[in-house]
């Protein structure tokens, strides 16, 4: 193991005991969670609650009955979520290096299923590094969502977790998860701070780089759910840092075959139908492009396949064929997939 591995498992297995040990408020989730999930955080057991050091939501829309895989699930919190999410058909499978975390984590497997009203678990936790997926017998081609809050940025190897990510994935599925990113690439002297990799600071991908792995993985169209500045909220830290902006991103990446680098237009149109649970009038595929019940709006090839061949299908109507291509699709991409805004709120957790 690493000595970056080392002082991680010792930050969050000795330094950290609960979320207020933190010195810095990058790993810190601001958005408000939608009323069913808070609803679930009710009920989850005080002890996993606040051993939480996550940066952000990420739990998904329609999870009755998929099969989840956790990276670095900690304590357990969001794989709690993912468990009255899914259902009594579900399986949520927690996975971390860190034997402290475990053990809260399995210590309360019970009291869920018994707050969850299940009449037997569906979830289960192992041990293991998330840089080191294909080590761990986990089957291939067998995830519908894989989650991860707060944690890419610790490992060093994060093409490799990529790359084993799409390998986990079933065609059609996704992974969605939040952590941290930067302006530009750390310099060397703060990659050897272990204080600021324990705190998600040193190893947060610059995100240009992270649309490369992405895409070199075969995530070729990474899309962006939540973005919010991070202040880190120490003048020692701060002073290391420098001028380097961070940013807590919640991502969304499918493995869908026939994804295009560019968002291309085929004269495409995809209307929502409704009855996604908990999603109410308008569906939110990303941070720009909401789906009102109801209203036919064109769409790129990409963002077609991300509807039709995954488990969204069955609420849309579509529209169009691949007959014809009409160039770049205008309204999606751009340069950065998060900015600066000097008005908004940044993460926060005081």
């Amino acid at each position: 193991m690493s000595v970056i591995h080392e002082a991680v498992k010792e930050y969050y297995g000795k330094e950290l005991q609960q979320s207020e040990d933190l010195k810095t408020n990058a790993c810190c989730t601001i958005e408000e969670p939608p009323k069913h999930i808070k609803a679930v955080l009710s009920k989850i057991h005080d002890e996993v609650m606040s051993k939480y050091y996550g940066c952000g939501l990420t739990i998904p829309d329609k999870l009755d009955g998929l099969k989840i895989l956790d990276l670095g699930c900690g304590s357990g919190r969001d794989v709690y979520i993912a468990s009255a999410l899914v259902g009594e058909k579900g399986k949520v499978i927690g996975l971390d290096m860190t034997d402290e975390q475990l053990e809260v984590a399995q210590r309360h497997v019970d009291f869920h299923v018994e707050a969850f009203g299940h009449s037997g678990t569906n979830v289960s936790f192992v041990k293991g590094n998330i840089d080191a997926l294909d080590t761990l017998g986990l089957e291939k081609n067998s995830f519908d969502l894989i989650i991860s809050n707060c944690v890419i940025n610790l490992v060093e190897n994060k093409q490799k977790v990529l790359n084993d990510v799409y390998d986990l994935l079933k065609p059609g599925g996704e992974m969605y998860f939040s952590d941290v990113y930067s302006d530009r690439r750390m310099p060397k002297s703060l990659t050897q701070n272990e204080v600021l990799w324990g705190e998600c600071l040193s190893g947060a991908l610059y995100w240009n780089d992270f649309l490369t792995y992405s895409r070199k993985a075969g995530f070729t169209d990474p899309r962006t759910v939540e973005s919010h500045p991070i202040t880190v909220e120490n003048e020692d830290l701060q002073e290391l840092l420098g001028n380097i902006k961070f940013f807590s991103v919640t991502y969304r990446l499918f493995k869908i075959e026939g994804l295009e680098k560019d968002c291309e237009d085929y004269g495409q149109a995809i209307a929502y139908k409704g009855g996604i649970p908990n999603v109410g009038e308008s569906f939110h595929l990303d941070d720009h492009h909401e789906f009102p019940v109801g209203k036919v709006m064109p769409v790129c090839g990409n963002t077609y396949k991300m509807i039709h061949d995954t488990r969204y299908k069955e609420h849309f109507d579509f529209y169009g064929t691949w007959d014809t291509h009409y160039g770049i699709f205008e309204g999606c991409g751009g340069a950065m997939p998060f900015s600066i805004d000097e008005n908004s709120d940044a993460a926060n957790c005081c």
